[in-house]
């Protein structure tokens, strides 16, 4: 399964819009993935650690977003050491990194560069990681993320660095799980019914397809339908068109009236 772990005080105040959920679909669906899970979380280091310890343990691929920056609010490098039991030391690699990349930052503004400057030192607290770590190469400024355990992935909340980072994993690390979490849904729109009178419809798909799960959004004001349900069958693609067969059957020996179909 797939995770998502997004941090951030901004998020949950309204501050900044989550970009990420959106884009993590994305990049999982071209590749024969689905999200499974998704947590949200302000900058607080213990509720932090908690989550990123649920996804040490869970065996589960998860991206965590944001707070590996170098400010008092980033706190995410210091809670995964903490989840892992350890403390923080600064990765070589991404040592060489972010001194290449202050460099070319002070060439950029005339400026002597100064290894020991406060700024330099600055900029190396975001190569301290724990233990065990493995870098994450950022195209945007060389300044990495990092992974524990080959399966949770720390990534800046800067999107424009984030989702290429993602992209990168995904195809480098997890080719292996590329399509195997693709699936298929086929829905209807049933007008003048209620989700009750459906319900023991739905069950029955659900009992005699499994694993295929059938799932039910009623609206009130659509510009188009108006008041209907969408009705459809999500799953395997083999298994989708059987079940959906049997779900319009269902429905028509109800007296549903039905709309356009869709398959997505």
């Amino acid at each position: 399964m797939v995770g998502l772990i997004i941090i951030g005080d901004e998020i949950l105040s309204g501050r900044r819009q989550d970009k990420h959920l959106v884009k993590a679909i994305e990049l999982l669906d071209e590749r024969g993935m689905a999200l499974q899970w998704v947590r949200y979380v302000g900058d607080d280091p213990e509720r932090i650690t908690a989550d990123v310890r649920y996804a040490l343990d869970s065996g589960d691929v998860v991206f965590s977003f944001g707070g590996i920056g170098a400010t008092p609010d980033d706190h995410t490098r210091a809670c995964a050491a903490r989840a892992l039991g350890g403390g923080l030391s600064l990765h070589p690699e991404a040592r060489d990194l972010i001194l290449a990349r202050s460099q070319e930052v002070a060439q950029q503004e005339g400026k002597p560069f100064d290894p020991s400057g406060p700024d330099t030192l600055r900029r190396l607290q975001m190569g301290c990681f724990p233990e065990g770590a493995v870098i994450i190469p950022n195209p945007y400024n060389r300044i990495p993320g990092f992974s524990l355990n080959g399966r949770v992935h720390f990534l800046p909340g800067f999107p424009v660095m984030a989702w290429p980072m993602m992209a990168w994993v995904l195809d480098q690390w997890h080719a292996d799980l590329h399509g195997q979490s693709r699936l298929t849904e086929q829905a209807v729109i049933v007008h003048g019914q209620m989700e009750a009178t459906l319900t023991p419809l739905m069950e029955d798909i659900e009992a005699r397809f499994a694993p295929v799960k059938v799932f039910s959004l009623p609206s009130v004001d659509h510009p188009v339908h108006g008041r209907h349900i969408e009705l459809g069958v999500k799953g395997r693609p083999g298994a989708v068109a059987a079940a959906f067969d049997a779900l319009l059957e269902g429905l028509n020996l109800l007296g549903a009236s039905l709309g356009p179909t869709s398959v997505r």
